[in-house]
Order: C-alpha cells, then sequence, then structure tokens
C-alpha cells in the first residue's frame, strides 16, 4: 500500500494498492500547501481504514513545481516514511498528469510569472523530453513542434495518478523520479553572502 503526496500544483494525497486507488483527498488552491497538508492525510488513511503501519511507501510528487509549494509536499512525503520506517519513492509529478494516455502526449503546467513548464511523453509514462521551463506566451512554439500532440494542462497533479505510476515503475524495474526537486528556476530568496 503505498501514500502518495503532490503539492506542485494544489495539494494531493492518495492511497493506492494493487492498481487500485483506495483513497484520494485533494485541494486544488496553490497557496495553502502547509495548511492543508496535514488534514488530506488523516482525511486520506481514514477513508481507506488503514494505519500508518499499513503503508509500505510514500511517493513524493518532485515537480516540477514552484519553491515552496513543493517543498511542502516533498517535506510531508519524508516527514511520514521516516516516522513510519519505510521508503520514499520519487516521481516526477509530470508522469501522473501523462499516466493513463496510450499515445504521445504533451504535459504542461503552470509555473507562474508567466511561465509554463512542459514535457513530451509516449506511450508507458516514457518521458521523451523535458520538463523544461518556457513564457506562457512562448509555448505555441513548443507546440508547434510536436503537431497533433495533445495538450494536457490539468489544474492539479493527482496523487492518485502519481501513487498509480509509482506502482507500474517499481514492479517494471524501470527508475524513478529524481531525488532532488524540480524547481526548474531558483527561489525568491537566498541567504545573505557571510563576511
Amino acid at each position: 500500500m503505498l501514500l502518495a503526496i503532490d503539492t506542485s500544483a494544489g495539494t494531493s494525497v492518495a492511497v493506492v494498492d494493487g492498481g487500485r486507488v483506495l483513497s484520494l483527498a485533494e485541494e486544488a488552491g496553490t497557496r495553502r500547501h502547509a495548511e492543508a497538508i496535514g488534514t488530506l492525510l488523516r482525511a486520506a488513511l481514514a477513508e481507506t481504514g488503514a494505519t500508518p503501519r499499513d503503508v509500505t511507501g510514500v511517493v513524493a510528487g518532485m515537480g516540477p513545481g514552484p519553491f515552496t509549494g513543493l517543498r511542502v509536499g516533498i517535506a510531508a512525503a519524508r516527514a511520514f516514511a521516516f516516522g513510519v520506517g519505510i521508503p520514499v519513492h520519487p516521481v516526477v509529478s509530470h508522469d501522473a498528469i501523462a499516466f493513463g494516455h496510450p499515445g504521445r502526449v504533451l504535459v504542461v503546467t503552470d509555473a507562474r510569472r508567466r511561465e509554463v513548464a512542459w514535457s513530451v511523453y509516449g506511450p508507458d509514462v516514457t518521458r521523451l523530453e523535458g520538463p523544461e521551463l518556457c513564457l506562457r506566451d512562448g509555448f505555441e512554439a513548443i507546440e508547434a513542434l510536436h503537431p497533433g500532440v495533445p495538450v494536457l494542462d490539468p489544474p492539479t497533479v493527482s496523487a492518485a495518478s502519481l501513487g498509480l505510476v509509482a506502482e507500474l515503475l517499481l514492479s517494471a524495474g524501470r527508475p524513478l523520479g529524481p531525488e532532488e526537486p524540480l524547481y526548474l528556476r531558483a527561489p525568491d530568496v537566498t541567504m545573505a553572502p557571510t563576511a
């Protein structure tokens, strides 16, 4: 049984097991990740009747996504896994959007600041390009390079799909996502240099 968490767009928490979605709790807002994550975690587990000890791994959506929101989900995933003594399985958030689409797709998510993050996928969640960042106004040029390819632009990334992707990749022995988050840009705040 996997607990999946993604905060690359809204906040989404799910429990999946054996290709089935047992629960899904979401909040679409992009500014309340820290406030929502605990409530959604409890709701997702309660819906299944599972306890934290029933979970065998935690799937963390690694982005791309904005710095603050993405960190909330990754920190929650790592803290839960550490507390229970189970592994964290990192998965690129765009993989969850491409999941279930049999042909080539172009995935795009809002990166704020008039920018989007995009990736190109083939069948079976095979990432062919990306994730990359571009201006929203420049995305038409990316689309033109992939004529006829459907564009998937959801408002949130489903943790249910994220968990199912992790199951697929783990069972096939395929590599998961990166260990480090995909921020695609530096944070707004940086440490001042020390003398």
